[in-house]
C-alpha cells in the first residue's frame, strides 16, 4: 500500500510530494521545492515521524521552483537522484535563476542517473515507470504508478503547463498530454506540480485547453 503526502513550498506555491510504501517504509521525494529552514524542517520532521527510508529523489523537470531542495535532500539522505537529461541546462543554471528571483539557492548536485521511459523503479513491492512528456520543458517526465500519476507542470486541474519559458513549446505539450496522459484510464488520479489533484477522466471532459 502506498501513501502520498503533499507539501506546498516556496513563493511559487510548488507541490513537493513524498510517496512511501507502508510495509517497507521505502520512500521517494518528487520535486523538492523547500528553500528555507522552516520548509526543510517540515519535510524532515515528517520523514522522521513516519520512520521512512528515503530511497529516491526525482525531478520531473528542472525549473527553479521544483529543484530548490535538491542539495538539501541529497546531502541529508544520500538517496539516488534522478532527473531528465534534456533539462540539465536548466539545472546547471540554477544559481543564475535563483539570483533573478532573489533566492539563495544551493547548487544542485548532479543526478546519479537520468530518467528514461525504460526505467522501472520500486518502493517495496510497488513499481513505477516514467512517461516522456516534454513541452513545458524540453525534458520533462511524468511519473506513473498503477492508478495515479505525478504530472509535474504538464497537466493541471483545468489547465496545462506554461510554454513561454525556455524549452517550452505549446504543440509539443499538447501532443504529450494527448498521447501520453489522456490514454491512461479515466480514474487515474493526477497529482500536478501546482494546485489540487484531478483525474484523467475529469480533464478529458472539462479542461478548456483540451476541448
Amino acid at each position: 500500500m502506498l501513501k502520498i503526502k503533499k507539501f506546498i513550498f516556496n513563493p511559487f506555491q510548488e507541490n513537493t510530494y513524498l510517496v512511501w510504501d507502508v510495509e517497507s517504509k521505502e520512500a521517494l521525494v518528487i520535486d523538492p521545492g523547500c528553500y528555507n529552514e522552516n520548509e526543510e524542517s517540515q519535510i524532515i520532521e515528517f520523514i522522521i515521524k513516519e520512520n521512512l527510508i528515503l530511497k529516491y529523489l526525482i525531478n520531473t523537470h528542472c525549473h527553479i521552483d521544483h529543484v530548490l531542495g535538491n542539495a538539501f535532500i541529497k546531502n541529508k539522505f544520500n538517496c539516488t537522484f534522478f532527473a531528465p537529461e534534456l533539462d540539465m541546462p536548466l539545472l546547471n543554471n540554477l544559481m543564475s535563476q535563483s539570483e533573478l528571483f532573489g533566492f539563495k539557492a544551493a547548487k544542485s548536485p548532479t543526478p546519479d542517473k537520468f530518467i528514461t521511459e525504460d526505467l522501472k523503479l520500486n518502493l517495496g513491492e510497488n513499481y513505477f515507470t516514467f512517461l516522456f512528456t516534454p513541452g513545458h520543458t524540453a525534458g520533462e517526465f511524468s511519473i506513473l504508478f498503477d492508478n495515479f500519476c505525478f504530472s509535474g507542470d504538464v497537466l493541471f486541474l483545468d489547465g496545462i503547463g506554461r510554454t513561454d519559458l525556455p524549452g517550452g513549446d505549446y504543440n509539443t505539450l499538447i501532443n504529450s498530454i494527448i498521447k501520453k496522459l489522456l490514454v491512461l484510464p479515466d480514474n487515474t488520479e493526477v497529482f500536478p506540480g501546482h494546485g489540487d489533484k484531478t483525474t484523467i477522466g475529469y480533464e478529458k471532459l472539462n479542461n478548456p485547453f483540451l476541448n
